[in-house]
């Protein structure tokens, strides 16, 4: 018997799916959307392989920090130059640019290889209800 291994092939399917991240725990939310992303949730799933589904995420403005992480939890990045690493809070961050937020809890969550690049763009991150994949015909995901 021969164990099956999968390829990287062009007519990959890929399904659509949406999830509503209103109310929802940031962490809650960001663990139901990595194994989808990376092809988990396949029965074909292998980890040196890109099979993962495309996501996407409405109402991003309106996710929940639990606790004092809207005051505490500070986002960094650095610019390259010496000192000059530049802090944003949470607070700060949800005001500007919301989808920020779930985008970096997702890719915290995702393996830090080649395919990581690869497997964020199908993490579509949409503020407001209105998004512009209704062609695609996303399947609707329920979280808790």
């Amino acid at each position: 018997m021969k164990t099956f291994v999968p390829k990287q092939i062009d007519g990959t399917q890929r399904n659509w799916y949406i999830i509503d991240a209103q109310d929802i725990v940031l962490g809650k939310l960001a663990t139901k959307i990595a194994p989808i992303l990376r092809g988990k949730n396949k029965t074909i799933f292998t980890p040196h392989l890109d099979l993962g589904d495309y996501v996407i995420v409405v109402n991003a403005e309106k996710i929940k920090l639990t606790g004092k992480k809207l005051q505490d939890k500070i986002y960094y990045k650095h610019t390259g130059y010496i000192g000059h690493l530049r802090k944003k809070s949470a607070e700060k961050m949800m005001e500007d640019t919301p989808e920020k937020i779930v985008e970096l809890a997702v890719a915290g969550m995702i393996p830090h290889n080649k395919l990581k690049g690869d497997i964020l763009k199908r993490l579509k991150v949409v503020i407001g209800s209105e998004h512009q994949y209704g062609a695609q015909k996303p399947e609707e995901l329920k979280t808790v």
